[in-house]
């Protein structure tokens, strides 16, 4: 069974692993998304995909796009009976999809219908879902539209995007290997998603993530777990810019303790607290402008003057705290 592959970034690896390992599977193409170009020296930077691929010796493929002719012809040469995709970062065209003689499946990290398009992950966790999962979709020309044969829950807990991402792709890579068995058998069950319940997953825009004492601890704290190195979640505290890396909504601080009003940020012990609309919410890591992440005890020992005055305070991105 020829497959043809398409994946871009790490939530990819685990499904191009399990594809590669498969017996019965041979995977003659790996398409992935052309070398990123560093801003400092504009060297050249491979996908997390490319670079697994060349580690199983796989044949590598970086088209600017698939509705050229060459790469059409490509495809056609490669004669996959299948065409498995997971965070490619392309919609495939008619012409694509026609190719192999199975069709083209993809593992998307939602539970269709829910959570179509580009960022399923983190759209879970700033809408407070308690569940997620994944599903194996027939692709079509439509937006993460085609019906799906197979879907797993995961429940989202405290996790971030990152550990979240990590659960998922591995249920993703077990489904696509259970998929691609029943659909050549013929017993694959196909579910048709219910357009009326879609709900759209647009991709995370840079500053969409910033913290403010003008929303709730608990949405401040979802915009941290969404974040990332391209949308990260950053505030200014005590006039220092930085991202917040990890942050939760604090346990019981003991009788009397004092919630700081928005805006302000206390030091309770070793542990930093953020005053933000109807609560306060905690800063266990941050990423300083030019420095690397710390813990919060390291970041406290540099601004123990300010908070110590008592008049510590907070604000979104691009503004001064003092």
């Amino acid at each position: 069974m020829r497959v043809v592959y398409m994946g871009t970034p790490r939530f990819s690896i685990p499904c191009l692993k399990a594809l590669a390992a498969e017996p019965g599977l041979e995977v003659v193409g790996v398409f992935t998304q052309p070398d990123s170009v560093k801003r400092r020296g504009k060297k050249t930077s491979p996908s997390p995909v490319r670079a697994a691929a060349e580690e199983l010796g796989l044949p590598v493929f970086m088209p600017e796009g698939l509705h050229g002719e060459e790469t059409i012809a490509l495809l056609t040469e490669l004669a996959p009976d299948i065409v498995a995709v997971a965070s490619y970062g392309n919609i495939l065209p008619a012409e694509v999809l026609a190719v192999p003689r199975f069709g083209c499946y993809n593992v998307h990290a939602s539970l269709l219908p829910r959570w179509r398009g580009a960022a399923p992950i983190e759209r879970a966790i700033l809408s407070g879902d308690g569940v997620t999962g994944v599903s194996i979709m027939r692709m079509e020309e439509g937006l993460d539209t085609g019906a799906w044969c197979m879907q797993e829950p995961v429940a989202v807990g405290d996790m971030d995007r990152d550990e979240l991402s990590a659960v998922l792709a591995d249920i993703g890579a077990k489904l696509m290997i259970e998929a691609i068995a029943s659909i050549v058998a013929g017993t694959a069950t196909w579910n048709a998603q219910d357009n009326t319940r879609a709900t759209y997953a647009a991709k995370i825009e840079k500053g969409e993530l910033h913290l403010s004492p003008e929303s709730a601890p608990v949405e401040n704290v979802a915009r941290v777990r969404a974040s990332s190195a391209h949308a990260p979640a950053r505030a200014v505290i005590c006039d220092r810019p930085l991202a917040v890396t990890r942050a939760c909504i604090p346990a019981q601080l003991g009788p009397g303790a004092a919630i700081p009003a928005p805006g302000q940020a206390v030091a309770a012990g070793k542990r930093l607290l953020l005053g933000a609309e109807g609560g306060m919410f905690e800063v266990l890591s941050v990423k300083p402008d030019g420095k690397k992440e710390m813990d919060t005890q390291s970041f406290l020992a540099g601004v123990h003057a300010s908070l110590k005055s008592g008049d510590a305070s907070w604000g979104p991105a691009g503004e001064v705290a003092r």
